[in-house]
């Protein structure tokens, strides 16, 4: 998979090529990133011309034509000649943020390197990896890039080390994760942004001159931008074109950008956003960037995707539950918020068990004199006052009825109404002297630092360890302000935000290996920290606070360009829907939420015989399905705003499939409809929900005539079996 011939570094993956060269100046140039070529020497594509402005190392001598301005740099410099964004920027004593990197070595090592206090792709020899060592001579600052790949998923990762080999400090103020140099190209940027309630929605724009990007500086990878994004041919469409992919295994803020230049070329850059970061390297002290999953696709967006899904359950969740069955959830949240006590719980999930439940799951409120979202974060005891006799009497009444338990906490965050905040006010994150900025009357807990992070865990592990607990949904419901640590000096601030990171990232890896058979559901009001970094500690994320059907389409459509259907947490709720009161038939609401670890949200004791019919019907088929949902191949069959959703799943044997579709408002006279099929086997025939037969190829090209429904929003299943 990694070839290396006269300095000439070529990756292959099953469809795809990438190439680096280290050139006669020792700069290691990027030749080549694209459908699979044969390993020879690509630098030939590299065009030099002498552009004005645009200086010339003093290696090049008289050769006005060698520029690092215009030439594809595989890890962009700052300072020496290359104007456009640069990957890397310290800080010397003296002031200077130069930095000149080049060529030192290579190592080739067999399986996948590991990134310590970090999450990353795993894997044994089916992985290979390429460190390359760059060194900057005057700073005597080491650059270690490294580069995995996974063959069968035509996935590259990157990540960075950074060594300190001199004697004195130097201040790390910006470090990538990856660089990707296009010499041309006319490209489209597409990023999945929105808000709170509305996440990941894709944006599509030609790529202009000069720098477009998105970031979070919010502490988290947050509900308005996602470190996740696509560059791609103009024509790139579902099945055709060319794409590249580039998401981030990380958290907190970031950064991702793409430049196009004065030669029309074209740069991508990912990484933590510098924003607020400076991270002090001591002589021999090194600083490790996150990784970057790239995934290039000669065919589209969709086989881009199917890439991803197939890498992020097999090789990047890193959970034992992983690719098993998810349990079939209520939760009680919508149904009483905060307002409740054991009897009314109990009251729901005796409703809930006969109908198919699998997983009782207890929400806020539940702790400390917690009845509003005003008090006792932190105090992660019992309130015996709504509970009496604590969970030791609680979980063996749910247990009794056939299901599992699980709660809710928000670890990272306090109010000033709790013990433990009155017992620490400093343990929290501000500025001396301003005042604070607050958050659904939270504080942020400084997870930076250890003692703190002991106390929390201990107090939780206290509750788990004092019932049978299967589930812990982890919630962040505040943005980070005052970022200010009072635990580290004046000139290490730059470090709290990334330190609060591996703080989260510390703590959850200890809880996954007290707990290992306890399933975790990330989540951040909903979907506000959905990435990588979170996923490889917890299989599932809540994909957004916002449970209308409706608009759970363009959620979960937008989330699905990277993210499979087994880690999106979604739920059915009650109607008319608390966030956007549309009523939308349950049939729907159980068929969006199936394309997810799927659930229910409601007072099911409140529920009608029809609907507790239909609730039971529901939860089997899933169950039925819950393999070929989880983790079968998946197309996107439609695009938003036409007249229907649709999309597919599609087992790896392509003997099986299931087909989901939703209307859209009701009409008069609407034209009948025929939906194209993909993946399947062409030289078998299928059943269509139990009838007929019917070859594959006619279905993915002639299609499937959709039956006529009437009233808003109707939703129909199709499930295909092969003969």
């Amino acid at each position: 998979m990694i070839q290396i011939d006269r300095r000439v570094f070529t990756l292959h993956t099953r469809n795809t090529t990438y190439q680096m060269k280290a050139d006669g100046h020792h700069v290691l140039l990027h030749t080549y990133y694209g459908p699979r070529v044969s390993g020879e020497d690509l630098s030939y594509l590299i065009q030099y011309a002498d552009r004005g402005f645009s200086p010339n190392p003093q290696e090049a001598g008289d050769d006005r034509t060698y520029s690092l301005d215009t030439l594809p740099q595989e890890y962009s410099t700052c300072g020496g000649g290359d104007f456009r964004l640069p990957s890397i920027e310290f800080e010397r004593p003296d002031g200077s943020l130069t930095a000149d990197l080049r060529y030192a070595g290579h190592e080739l090592r067999k399986g996948k390197y590991g990134l310590p206090g970090l999450p990353a792709l795993w894997g044994g020899d089916e992985w290979e990896t390429l460190v390359v060592f760059m060194e900057d001579a005057a700073a005597r600052m080491r650059v270690e890039l490294y580069y995995g790949v996974l063959e069968r998923h035509d996935l590259i990762t990157r990540a960075v080390r950074v060594v300190n080999r001199g004697e004195t400090a130097v201040r790390l103020r910006r470090c990538a994760s990856m660089c990707l140099d296009f010499q041309g190209g006319d490209f489209d940027f597409i990023t999945f942004d929105g808000c709170h309630t509305l996440e990941r929605n894709l944006n599509r724009a030609p790529l202009r001159p000069g720098v477009q990007s998105v970031e979070s500086i919010r502490g988290m990878s947050s509900h308005h931008h996602n470190p996740f994004v696509i560059l791609c041919g103009q024509n790139a469409d579902e099945d055709h074109g060319l794409c590249y992919g580039a998401a981030l295994v990380y958290s907190g803020n970031f950064l991702a950008a793409a430049e196009r230049t004065q030669l029309e070329h074209n740069r991508l850059l990912l990484g933590i956003n510098p924003y607020h970061f400076c991270w002090t390297l001591e002589p021999g002290d090194s600083f490790t960037a996150p990784e970057a999953a790239m995934v290039c696709s000669p065919n589209g967006f969709g086989e881009m995707s199917r890439q991803y899904h197939r890498a992020i359950r097999e090789n990047l969740i890193h959970d034992p539950l992983q690719g098993r069955d998810r349990p079939v959830l209520i939760n009680n949240w919508e149904a009483t918020e905060a307002d409740f006590d054991g009897e009314k719980l109990l009251e729901i999930a005796r409703a809930a068990a006969p109908l198919g439940m699998d997983l009782f799951v207890m929400d806020d409120g539940w702790f400390g004199r917690r009845d509003n979202d005003a008090s006792s974060l932190g105090d992660w005891y019992v309130n015996e006052k709504k509970l009496p006799g604590g969970l030791e009497a609680l979980v063996p009444r749910i247990r009794a009825l056939g299901m599992s338990f699980g709660i809710w906490i928000e670890p990272e965050m306090v109010n000033e109404d709790s013990d433990l905040y009155r017992a620490h006010p400093d343990w929290t994150l501000g500025v001396p002297g301003r005042p604070r900025t607050r958050g659904r009357s939270q504080l942020a807990l400084d997870f930076s630092r250890r003692e703190v992070r002991d106390h929390v865990y201990a107090s939780i592990k206290k509750v788990l360890d004092g019932a049978d607990i299967s589930y812990v949904k982890w919630d962040m419901n505040r943005s980070l302000t005052d970022v200010w640590s009072a635990a580290l000096p004046s000139d290490r601030q730059g470090e709290v935000f990334h330190r609060c990171v591996l703080g989260v990232y510390e703590m959850l890896d200890r809880l996954r290996g007290d707990y290992p058979r306890m399933l975790i559901e990330s989540c951040a009001g909903g979907g506000g920290r959905f990435d990588l970094g979170m996923l490889y500690y917890t299989p599932q994320i809540w994909c957004s606070d916002n449970t209308d059907a409706i608009d759970r389409l363009a959620i979960q459509y937008g989330t699905s360009f990277c993210y499979p259907v087994s880690a999106m947490g979604s739920h059915v709720s009650a109607v008319p829907n608390a966030q956007t009161g549309r009523s939308v038939p349950l049939e729907t609401r159980g068929v969006a939420a199936m394309s997810g670890t799927f659930g229910y949200e409601m007072d099911l004791s409140l529920a009608a015989p029809e609907d507790r019919a239909l609730i039971r019907k529901q939860t089997a088929f899933f169950k039925e399905h819950a393999g070929l949902i989880q983790n079968g191949d998946y197309y996107r069959l439609t695009g938003l705003g036409g007249p229907f959703t649709a999309w597919e799943q599609v087992s790896p044997d392509h003997r099986e499939a299931l087909i989901s579709v939703v209307y859209g408002a009701a009409r008069a006279a609407a034209p009948f409809r025929a939906l194209r099929l993909k993946g399947l086997d062409p030289a078998l025939r299928y059943q269509v929900n139990g009838q007929g037969s019917y070859p594959g190829d006619v279905l993915m090209r002639a299609g499937w005539p959709l039956p006529p429904l009437r009233g808003d929003y109707p939703a129909v299943q199709l499930y295909l079996q092969a003969l």
